[in-house]
């Protein structure tokens, strides 16, 4: 039961960073930067906090008892994370839900992975046994469903007329859209480097009197801080390029106020990821780290369905379809492979 309550998790965490953008279709009137902030002060700094707050006892202080280099490094973790962030709005933009998300966060799922235990020099543990072995393969078949899906976008750009592209994304951008594609999924991958090197503010909540489930709730929120500063600093920038501050005096009217409720809804259904991502490691024992591999693939795979079911690839011939269709089952195996690791 453990191994399926943790496999769940994180399928959930899955779901909510698959659908998190939605909201953002409600939003009228404002400059992409100036919802973009609204987003990040829920999804970042308020709501990481107050779910904290509610399951770890006195965790300010927790967080005030860990050391500076593990502070400093969660945070600047957390900081490259918010550079890949501000491209993953952009490759929504550029390639749509399905396509972008797929690409992102296939390519963020396989860095994340792969790159912490080499970094920490356990390099050999990626293929210290079965288990081990397994995840490894499950990374790669990942990537493999990305390749799929990455051809469809291709395809589809080559078979489709401009009008019928802008018609599912308005600002569709195929070579735009992988670039800042790359960029997202890599500097991504920093959510999880900090996620996975906050042992001592886990170690700090569980003595504090925080159940196990939540300890890692305090690591959420130094690294989401340190995004939240990348993105703060390039919103305040682009408001003051676009002179778009006057957005935020607008808040108080009733028109617009659903704009903060959209824009702090994504957010915090976005932020819902990770916490049941570090939620759901508890239950994984010595192989926690594949937790960061099931949540990307399996928001690849949902991500894909709703690019799907939203009309982004409507119109695309055979060829474009089989190489989706092929993409979407080869990721839905990646996963199934990752969680058999878990059981082995």
């Amino acid at each position: 039961m453990e191994t399926i309550t943790g496999a769940m998790l994180w399928v959930l965490g899955g779901l909510a960073g698959a659908v998190f953008t939605m909201p953002f279709r409600k939003v009228k009137g404002w400059r992409y930067e100036s919802y973009w902030l609204v987003y990040a002060v829920f999804g970042l700094v308020l709501f990481p906090f107050a779910l904290a707050s509610a399951t770890v006892p006195d965790v300010v202080g927790v967080i005030g008892r860990a050391s500076a280099a593990t502070l400093a490094m969660c945070a600047g973790f957390g900081a490259l994370w918010g550079i890949g962030g501000l491209c993953w709005g952009l490759m929504i933009r550029y390639l749509g839900v399905g396509l972008g998300l797929a690409i992102g966060c296939g390519l963020c799922s396989a860095t994340g992975t792969l790159i912490p235990p080499i970094v920490k020099g356990q390099a050999a543990s990626l293929v210290a046994d079965k288990a081990a072995a397994i995840t490894l393969v499950s990374v790669f078949v990942s990537l493999l469903g990305i390749v799929f899906v990455g051809l469809a976008g291709k395809s589809k750009e080559d078979e489709l007329p401009e009008e019928a592209k802008k018609a599912a994304v308005a600002e569709f951008d195929f070579k735009k859209g992988i670039l800042v594609a790359l960029i997202a999924g890599v500097a991504s991958a920093g959510m999880n480097f900090g996620l996975q090197g906050g042992g001592e503010l886990e170690r700090a909540a569980l003595a504090a009197g925080a159940r196990d489930v939540w300890k890692g709730m305090p690591v959420l929120v130094v690294v989401l801080f340190g995004g939240f500063v990348v993105q703060l600093a390039w919103c305040m920038q682009q408001n003051a390029k676009n002179k778009s501050f006057g957005d935020y005096a607008t808040l108080a009217r009733p028109a617009t106020m659903g704009v903060l409720f959209w824009s702090g809804l994504a957010g915090v259904v976005w932020a819902c990821q990770f916490a049941c991502q570090k939620a759901g490691e508890s239950f994984a024992g010595d192989i926690a780290y594949i937790s960061f591999a099931i949540v990307m693939g399996s928001s690849v795979l949902f991500s894909s369905l709703l690019g799907v079911c939203l009309g982004e690839w409507k119109g695309t011939g055979a060829r474009t379809r089989a190489f989706l269709a092929i993409g979407l089952a080869v990721l839905a195996a990646s996963i199934g492979i990752a969680v058999a690791a878990k059981m082995v």
